[in-house]
């Protein structure tokens, strides 16, 4: 009898897409032989997605489950290849059965779900429905006593959010509840990829930054081509470029101007305040863009999301910050497939 290695039992998924423990049994039954063991799973129906491995599956639905309790949440995407086959019955509760079985079992990984006996259940819905299907990501988030949680999935369940904020008592966090049901439908839309701006890696925002000067600089051409007020071009994008230095040097040259301009000095403690709030609001756009805790707060737009948090807490008495949040869009970042009717048409007929 030959030793089955979870060397091979990886090979003959990676080569038929069928679930691992599928591919174990398929690999014991045909004594290590890796064509009988393909065979085996082809005649039983189980590797027929293998067919559909090389197929972009990027519709699909989000699926979300909380605790009563807001204790737990937990998020999946599920993806198919047509938005057709995401709005079958079938598919939408193989999506509910799936967040159930992830908020239920805590798996690693896809791979530790796609691995154990519910793994099969893709593997019967693939034969079915005749699409490739596949766990693409999911995410758990728990609470403790001092600690708010919730979560929103859009309408379209093609979005799906949980948030959580640490708070000083547990009285705050449970009033922080609804507070935070807002900030996920505000992560909804605004589409932030990341907690803070803190978080952003150095090589990126120097990258970024070329980048969307240059897109400024060709929006102001056609913006005064077009006679029409144009856009402050700003040295910096990100508040991890605003070091002590830089803000000093931007204070300077804001004293400057006013004296150039007469302006007594005794108001300028008046005016400084707001020009260099401008600049730092000039020279973080992609904070603005992708963080969450400095995005503009869509419920008002006075505050950042990090400081309408600061003000919900206070009111209740206590403090909060969000710690965490998850936001999974279908199809994300999936490059589409796009097909060339003709040419398919044309190399069936040759």
């Amino acid at each position: 009898m030959a030793e089955i290695t979870a060397g091979m039992v990886k090979e003959l998924r990676t080569a038929t897409d069928a679930p691992m423990m599928d591919c174990k049994k398929a690999l014991v039954e045909s004594d290590g032989d890796m064509e009988k063991a393909t065979a085996w799973l082809k005649e039983r129906g189980i590797a027929q997605s293998a067919k559909k491995a090389d197929r972009v599956a990027a519709e699909g639905l989000a699926g979300y489950k909380i605790a009563d309790d807001f204790s737990k949440a937990t998020v999946v995407e599920i993806n198919s290849e047509t938005d057709f086959v995401a709005q079958n019955d079938g598919f939408k509760n193989l999506v509910q059965d799936t967040v159930t079985e992830i908020y239920n079992n805590n798996p690693a990984d896809v791979d530790a779900l796609m691995g154990s006996s519910f793994g099969s259940k893709f593997t019967e819905a693939v034969t079915k429905i005749g699409e490739k299907i596949v766990v693409r990501r999911f995410a758990t988030l728990t609470a403790d006593a001092n600690t708010a949680l919730n979560g929103y999935i859009h309408s379209n369940n093609r979005i799906a959010v949980i948030v959580v904020a640490k708070c000083d008592s547990p009285k705050t966090a449970e009033g922080m509840r609804a507070t935070l049901k807002q900030i996920a439908m505000h992560a909804s839309a605004m589409k932030p990829t990341t907690l803070s701006y803190k978080d952003f890696d150095a090589a990126y925002v120097e990258s970024e930054t070329i980048g969307r000067i240059e897109a400024i600089k060709k929006e102001n051409e056609e913006l005064s081509r077009l006679k029409k007020p144009l856009i402050n071009v700003p040295q910096y994008i990100s508040m991890c470029q605003l070091t002590e230095e830089v803000l000093a040097n931007a204070e300077a040259a804001i004293k400057a101007e006013l004296k150039a301009q007469g302006k007594p000095e005794q108001i300028w403690d008046k005016i400084v305040p707001g020009q260099l709030a401008r600049f730092i609001d000039d020279n973080t756009t992609l904070d603005k863009e992708q963080a969450l805790l400095d995005q503009t707060y869509v419920l008002n737009d006075k505050l950042t999301v990090a400081e309408a948090v600061t003000e919900a807490a206070k009111a209740l008495g206590g403090t909060a910050e969000i710690t965490n949040f998850v936001r999974l869009e279908v199809g994300e970042g999936i490059e589409k497939k796009v097909d060339d009717f003709a040419a398919e048409v044309a190399a069936q007929m040759s």
